[in-house]
């Protein structure tokens, strides 16, 4: 049995985080308690220009997915440069990132209305995965900011663009033989 449902169908072997990148002019984070207010544990985070990044992690997601999704975030050429093309990185800009971790992006809907969420990885190895992924994206020089894993967040941003991107290590990242 696969996880992930990418073409490639490998991610049992090999994994398959899935993010999806917004460009954005600006992002926010806080957290709300089990009370509906807001966490007085969590400081809100935000940024200005650059991305918020939601991460998927599989059980199966290891240090090559977050290497080679952390080095194709870093490069991604989605800001414009001078002539109003996409030909700038989030490095050649001085951006930011706001990563929130995001087990739903293994949602499930093949059967019934309520997703199943059985794909996503578990609780202890996400979480591990998320903060290596973020500290890979900060390695690259770029200033990061994290939601809290696990969190009921309020997450709001600005989309610029808009310009909106999924990657799917299953889809995407180019496989060893």
């Amino acid at each position: 049995m696969t996880i992930g449902g990418g073409s490639h169908g490998t991610c049992a072997i090999i994994g398959c985080m899935r993010i999806v990148i917004q460009r954005v002019s600006q992002a926010s984070v806080d957290v709300v308690n089990e009370l509906g207010m807001l966490d007085p544990t969590f400081e809100p985070q935000q940024i200005g220009p650059g991305y918020m990044i939601l991460v998927g992690v599989s059980d199966a997601d290891g240090d090559a997915e977050v290497a080679w999704l952390a080095h194709k975030v870093l490069n991604l050429r989605v800001f414009e440069d001078e002539q109003g093309k996409m030909n700038r990185s989030i490095q050649d800009i001085g951006g930011e990132i706001l990563s929130i971790s995001q087990f739903t992006l293994f949602a499930d809907v093949h059967k019934g209305n309520r997703p199943s969420f059985i794909r996503a990885g578990k609780p202890e190895h996400a979480d591990l995965t998320w903060i290596k992924f973020n500290e890979a994206l900060r390695s690259g020089g770029v200033p990061v900011r994290e939601g809290r894993f696990g969190a009921h967040m309020r997450v709001g941003l600005v989309n610029d663009g808009p310009v909106t991107i999924v990657v799917d290590t299953d889809v995407d990242m180019p496989h060893k033989a």
